[in-house]
């Protein structure tokens, strides 16, 4: 199992992305204010990050980053994220990993 399956198996979100990637973060705080704390993986700063990102590529991903997974499957970048959530269907996407708890 390649690390980009392993990783994305093992978190119900995950966005694979770039530290100085401003879609990235745009999507990490999108799943935020949903009340869902996804998992980065900065591809920048793992050793086998060009590696991941060529996976990503031949996975589907338009661009390699941000690549998001929910339920260990590749829902898109950026473009598919936000169609997603415009058209209603993100959150029940994602309700399985929503914290809703008092704190």
């Amino acid at each position: 199992m390649d690390k980009v399956s392993k990783v994305a198996s093992e978190n119900g979100v995950v966005i694979f992305g770039k530290s100085t990637c401003c879609l990235c973060y745009a999507v990490n705080i999108l799943f935020q204010e949903l009340l869902v704390i996804p998992v980065v993986h900065n591809i920048d700063q793992d050793p086998e990050g060009m590696e991941m990102e060529k996976t990503l590529l031949n996975m589907g991903c338009t661009a390699p980053v941000p690549a998001v997974f929910i339920g260990g499957k590749l829902v898109g970048s950026t473009n598919e994220v936000m169609s997603l959530h415009l058209c209603g269907s993100l959150i029940p996407l994602l309700k399985p990993y929503q914290n809703l708890s008092d704190e």
